[in-house]
C-alpha cells in the first residue's frame, strides 16, 4: 500500500512552467519505486484525462497527445518520488493534477489502485 502526496502546483502565467512532484508519505508499507505510476487531471465538470505516465524503472513513457513535446514525466526512485514537469502552460491546462500508481503498464485508459489528494494547477491568460 502506497500513500501519494503531490506538490508543486499554483498560478502561472501562459507560457511559463511548473514542476509537480509526487513522493510516497511516511503511511506507506511499499516504496513508490515498485510502482509504475502516472499523472491525470480534471476539470470540473470534464472527465478526468490521462495526462503522462512511466514504469518502475523509469524507461518506459507515455504522453497524451495534449502535453507531448511540453510536458516530462521523470523519476527518482532513491528519493522515492515522481515528478511531471511542464512548460509552454496554456489556460487549457488548468485543472487538478492526480498523482497515481499501480502495478499494471500502461496506465492510459485504467483507474490506477492509488492516488493522491491532487494539487491545482491554474494557467492565465
Amino acid at each position: 500500500q502506497v500513500h501519494l502526496e503531490e506538490s508543486g502546483g499554483g498560478l502561472v502565467q501562459a507560457g511559463g512552467s511548473l514542476r509537480l512532484s509526487c513522493a510516497a508519505s511516511g503511511r506507506s508499507l511499499t516504496s513508490l519505486s515498485t510502482y509504475n505510476v502516472a499523472w491525470f487531471r480534471q476539470v470540473p465538470g470534464k472527465d478526468r484525462e490521462f495526462v503522462a505516465s512511466i514504469n518502475w524503472e523509469g524507461f518506459r513513457t507515455d504522453y497524451s497527445d495534449s502535453v507531448k513535446g511540453r510536458f516530462t514525466i521523470f523519476r527518482d526512485n532513491a528519493k522515492n518520488t515522481m515528478y511531471l514537469h511542464m512548460n509552454s502552460l496554456t489556460p487549457e491546462d488548468t485543472a487538478v493534477y492526480y498523482c497515481t500508481a499501480d502495478p499494471r503498464y500502461p496506465l492510459r485508459g485504467l483507474v490506477a489502485q492509488y492516488w493522491g489528494q491532487g494539487t491545482q494547477v491554474t494557467v492565465s491568460s
